[in-house]
C-alpha cells in the first residue's frame, strides 16, 4: 500500500525521543508501541500498559505493562526499556514537554514508577504518545535511521527525501493489520494530489481548496480534528509596558470586554466555515468544543448582529461622526490583526473576520507577515492562531496568567485568578474525571471563565477537517474521533475491498 505521508518526512528519522509520533501533530508511530493509545471514540485505552494508578498527591504514577512483548530484534521489552525511554526523553529535544518528570524507575520487569516534580493530570498524554525504544539498541546518533521497536510494523528502509518502507511485525502482540507492507511517500500536498489523480497512491492528504474536486477511482474523506483557528485578543490596556524582549504590551480597544463580546456574538461562524473551508470542519466557540474536556455552557449564541450592536451601544461605543467606525472617549474601535502570510487559510479567515467586523462598526486592519513579526506584536495586536488542543496541558499554558515571555502561549496575557485556580486544580487532580470538571469550569463556571460566555478572551472561529483522497477500494474503517491528522491511527482496521465491497 502506498500512502502519502501527511506528517512530513522526519528530519531526525523515526526516533520518538526526537519527535517521531509525538511532536506538534501527534500520530501513530507504526514502529514503536506506546503505553496507551486512542480508541475510536477518542478515549485513552491501554496498549503496552495493562493498568495504572496515581498516588493521592498526584506525583507518583505507577504503570503496569504486558509481559509478552518483544522488540523486532527478538529482545524482550521490559519496564527497564520504558524507564529508559522516558528518562532519556527528559533531556532530548522532543517537542513533547517532559520537564515535569523527575525520573522513571523500573520496579520490576512489568512495573514502572514515574515520579513527577508537580502533580500533572495531563501526564497521561505523555504516556499516550511516546513510543518505547530498546535500551540495549538505542543510540541517539543512529537510532532514527535504523529504528527497532515493538509496534505493528518494522522498519525496512528509508530513502531520504523520497520514501520509507515498513513491513508487518509478525511478532506483534496486538490486533493484526490487514496490510503487510506500507510505503510512506514524502510529497508536498500539490504533488500528492497529482499522484492521486494519476492513481499512484492509495491515500493523499489534500489542500482545503481542492475540497470540491473529484478524482476518478477515489473517495474524498473528511476527518474532524482538534485543530481550532481563532483570534487572540490582547487583554491588557496600553500603559506603555514592554515584554521581556522589549515588545509592546496592551491594546485599549481589545482590552474592552464589550469589543470582545460583540465580536464573539456578531461574527457568523457558519458563514466563515462554508465560505473559507467549504464546510469541511465545524464552528468553534471555546477552542476545545470538540474535546471531552470542552464546556458547552461556555458557548454563546453567535451570528446575532443586533445583540452585538447593543453590547457596543451599551458600553459607549458609538459612531458619532458617521464614518462607519465606532468610537469611545476619542478612541476608534480599530485594531490590527496579524496572520502568517505563508498560510492561505489563515489569510482567508482573517479577511472574513475583518469584513464581518465592519458590519458592527469595528475596523480590523490586516497584517500578513512572518512569525518573528507576529510574535513581536502578539501582546499589543490580535493574531490569527491555530491550536491543536489534544493535550489538556495546552489549556493550562494558554489561559493561566503569565509574564510576557515572548512565546505564543497565552499571547493575549489573559489573567483571571478564578480561572487560574480551576486550571491549577485540574492539573493537580489525581483523578481524570475530576480534572475534566475543573478544565470545564475554567472555560465557564456560570459567572466567569476564559470562554465567550465569560471573559471572551479569544474569538474562536472554526475547527478544520483534514481532507484525504482515498482509493475507493480501500476501507479505512471507523476513524478515531478528532483524529484529523492521524489517519493511520486505526491502521489495524484497514482492509482492501473489491468492486462489490467484499474483502
Amino acid at each position: 500500500m502506498n500512502v502519502y505521508s501527511h506528517t512530513g518526512e522526519p528530519e531526525a528519522g523515526f526516533d520518538p525521543l526526537l519527535g517521531w509520533g509525538c511532536g506538534h501533530v501527534n500520530f501513530e508511530p507504526l514502529i514503536q508501541s506506546t503505553l496507551f493509545k486512542s480508541a475510536d471514540d477518542g478515549s485513552i485505552i491501554s496498549d503496552l500498559a495493562t493498568d495504572y494508578s496515581v498516588s493521592p498527591d498526584g506525583k507518583t504514577w505507577t504503570v503496569n505493562i504486558r509481559e509478552d512483548v518483544e522488540f523486532t530484534d527478538g529482545e524482550k521489552l521490559t519496564a527497564e526499556d520504558v524507564a529508559f525511554t522516558f528518562n532519556t526523553a527528559v533531556g532530548s529535544n522532543s517537542e513533547l514537554d517532559m520537564s515535569n518528570l523527575e525520573n522513571a524507575i523500573a520496579i520490576n520487569d512489568t512495573t514502572v514508577e514515574f515520579k513527577l516534580k508537580e502533580p500533572q493530570s495531563s501526564f497521561i498524554w505523555r504516556l499516550r504518545y511516546v513510543g518505547i525504544v530498546p535500551e540495549h539498541a538505542y543510540k541517539k546518533e543512529s537510532y532514527g535511521s535504523h529504528p527497532i521497536g515493538s509496534g505493528p510494523y518494522k522498519f525496512i528502509q528509508w530513502d531520504k527525501g523520497q520514501q520509507a518502507i515498513f513491513e508487518f511485525n509478525e511478532d506483534y502482540y496486538g490486533q493484526k493489520p490487514y496490510f503487510k507492507k506500507i510505503t510512506m511517500l514524502f510529497l508536498d500536498k500539490d504533488t500528492a494530489f497529482a499522484a492521486a489523480k494519476s492513481g499512484k497512491v492509495d491515500i493523499a492528504e489534500i489542500e482545503i481548496n481542492n475540497a470540491n474536486q473529484t478524482i476518478d477511482g477515489y473517495d474524498l474523506i473528511s476527518l474532524p480534528s482538534a485543530r481550532a483557528f481563532g483570534v487572540s485578543f490582547p487583554m491588557q490596556s496600553d500603559t506603555g509596558k514592554k515584554s521581556l524582549d522589549g515588545d509592546p504590551i496592551g491594546n485599549n480597544v481589545t482590552a474592552d470586554i464589550a469589543i470582545r463580546k460583540a465580536l464573539n456574538t456578531g461574527i457568523d461562524r457558519k458563514a466563515i466555515l462554508e465560505g473559507v473551508l467549504y464546510g469541511k470542519g465545524d464552528v468553534e466557540y471555546t477552542g476545545v468544543d470538540q474535546r471531552e474536556f470542552g464546556n458547552p455552557e461556555a458557548k454563546i449564541n453567535g451570528s446575532n448582529l443586533e445583540e452585538a450592536r447593543k453590547i457596543l451601544d451599551d458600553a459607549g461605543w458609538k459612531d458619532s461622526d458617521g464614518d462607519g467606525i465606532r468610537e469611545k472617549n476619542g478612541t476608534d474601535a480599530e485594531f490590527d490583526l496579524y496572520y502568517s502570510s505563508a498560510d492561505q487559510t489563515r489569510q482567508a479567515l482573517s479577511v472574513a473576520v475583518s469584513e464581518q467586523a465592519l458590519k458592527l462598526g469595528i475596523k480590523i486592519n490586516l497584517v500578513g507577515t512572518n512569525w518573528d513579526e507576529i510574535y513581536a506584536n502578539q501582546y499589543s495586536s490580535a493574531v490569527l492562531y491555530a491550536y491543536s488542543s489534544v493535550d489538556t496541558f495546552n489549556l493550562y499554558m494558554q489561559y493561566h496568567s503569565k509574564e510576557a515571555d515572548d512565546t505564543y502561549r497565552n499571547p493575549g496575557l489573559y489573567s483571571n485568578p478564578v480561572v487560574d485556580g480551576y486550571l491549577e486544580s485540574a492539573l493537580r487532580s489525581a483523578d481524570q474525571e475530576q480534572a475534566t470538571k475543573y478544565w470545564q469550569l475554567a472555560a465557564y463556571d456560570g459567572n466567569t471563565g476564559y470562554g465567550p460566555a465569560g471573559d471572551a478572551s479569544w474569538l474562536w472561529l472554526v475547527t478544520l477537517d483534514y481532507l484525504y483522497a482515498v482509493d475507493e477500494t480501500l476501507d479505512t474503517g471507523t476513524p478515531q474521533k478528532n483524529s484529523g491528522s492521524d489517519i493511520l491511527g486505526n491502521i489495524y482496521e484497514w482492509t482492501r475491498t473489491d468492486a462489490t465491497g467484499s474483502t
